[in-house]
């Protein structure tokens, strides 16, 4: 069990500090006798909820075996060492896909049951945790406990959304979903206000099983709330798949190369280009579900000292005014996000008592890390998210304040019950210290 001082980052690549990272190589293995340990996967959230400052880290990429796949019912007994995008390429020829996935495949079971992830298809099929049958979850003193939607359901209810802080997850099944294809078709529409948004997403819902909109932050007040949405459903298609894409980003650049200037040249060309308004369009599943995949370490481009990427849940009600009122507050600042992606969540309630998505409205943008002013504009954005009763989803956080979580979460007391005592996170001691 190899181990050593690592300065680990999480997606963001924000400065965060050493942590011992243990390697673990099989599932059986006991667990070390430490004090502070965090199971590791792929380093794909965004903050620090992947991360344990001055503890150790369980790096579980190497739990990576299939341990079976019923081609018939569309199961998957996996390791939670599996990558996405590792099921994707067993279990497509066979006639099968995620039943749900985030913008992402190199995210691992464990991680995506970790932290509860969602897609462009909340609406129809909820959040990862829905599909999942079975886990088995091993605890620091060495108890296995076998977890599912009937069986320890509060354990499994914990797990599922926790953030990892109820022990390692060891393997897990999933019921997979039939697709005829690799192959996806929709469209792509203009809408021009929040208002053409949600009426344009109400109508897409009933037909369409992957709805997802770019919304330009950096547009002048006139034309605040424009955007693009797309729709979807996985359809038959006799066409060659695409070579992926070699693109990277090769070094980091000395400075961020996000700033107003580029921002605002590549919002105004994106909204502009042709295929943003694309009737009846056939995409293969790369592009469409993982665009930013196939740009290896994208994340560099924000330069030395990272991102902040944030994703706040607002409830229907409140949806429109509060989130105009946040790309208002984007625009004054100056500190407009290439990548903002909006959509609606549906109303099936989530499996996990800490899980993230609810019905409402759901905003995600990236902010070059540029130090107290980007700290003070996400600050005045959890203001609208708390006054709006949502909440900020935890994978993609690295700053949010005690309060403001306890209040998005407020099982986070009873959940505390189900966490190990020998796990932690350097985002849950910030967000479960004291606030008076």
């Amino acid at each position: 069990m190899p181990e050593g001082k690592s300065k680990k980052m999480s997606w963001g690549r924000l400065p965060f500090g050493a942590q011992r990272v243990v390697e673990l190589s099989s599932r059986f293995q006991a667990l070390p006798a430490l004090d502070s340990m965090l199971p590791y996967g792929n380093g794909r959230s965004y903050g620090d909820v992947c991360l344990n400052d001055s503890g150790s880290l369980l790096a579980a990429r190497r739990l990576d075996r299939f341990i079976a796949f019923d081609p018939a019912s569309g199961v998957i007994d996996c390791e939670a060492g599996v990558l996405f995008s590792e099921i994707i390429d067993l279990v497509l020829p066979s006639g099968w896909f995620l039943p749900v996935t985030p913008g992402t495949c190199l995210v691992t079971v464990g991680g995506a049951i970790a932290n509860d992830v969602h897609g462009k298809n909340h609406h129809r099929l909820g959040s990862m945790g829905h599909h999942v049958s079975e886990l088995e979850l091993l605890r620091s003193d060495g108890q296995v406990l076998l977890c599912g939607p009937q069986l320890n359901r509060e354990w499994f209810a914990a797990t599922v959304g926790g953030m990892g802080l109820t022990g390692l997850i060891r393997r897990a099944k999933i019921q997979l979903r039939r697709v005829p294809g690799p192959w996806v078709r929709g469209d792509n529409l203009r809408f021009s206000s929040l208002d053409e948004f949600f009426a344009l997403s109400r109508e897409s819902d009933r037909d369409y099983e992957y709805t997802v909109a770019w919304i330009d932050c950096a547009a002048a007040a006139a034309r605040r709330g424009r955007g693009i949405l797309t729709r979807g459903n996985h359809a038959p298609a006799n066409i060659r798949p695409p070579r992926p894409s070699a693109l990277c980003m090769p070094f980091i650049p000395p400075v961020s190369l996000v700033n107003s200037l580029s921002v605002r040249a590549f919002n105004q060309l994106y909204f502009h280009r042709p295929a943003s308004q694309t009737p009846d369009a056939l995409w293969h599943y790369r592009p469409f579900f993982y665009p930013l995949d196939g740009i290896g370490d994208w994340n560099r481009m924000y330069g030395p000292r990272g991102f902040f990427q944030y994703q706040c849940v607002v409830p229907p009600g409140d949806a429109g005014p509060a989130l105009n009122e946040m790309l208002a507050r984007i625009g004054r600042s100056g500190m407009g996000s290439f990548l903002a992606v909006l959509k609606t969540f549906g109303d099936r309630p989530s499996p996990g008592m800490m899980s993230f998505p609810r019905p409402g409205a759901t905003l995600a943008l990236d902010f070059p890390n540029r130090g107290a002013p980007t700290l003070s504009l996400l600050e005045s954005l959890d203001q609208i998210t708390r006054s709006a009763g949502g909440a900020v989803y935890p994978a993609k956080d690295a700053r949010m304040s005690a309060a403001s979580f306890q209040q998005y979460f407020p099982e986070w007391r009873r959940f505390g019950e189900f966490v190990d005592p020998r796990f932690s996170s350097s985002f849950w001691r910030r967000v479960t210290k004291d606030t008076t």
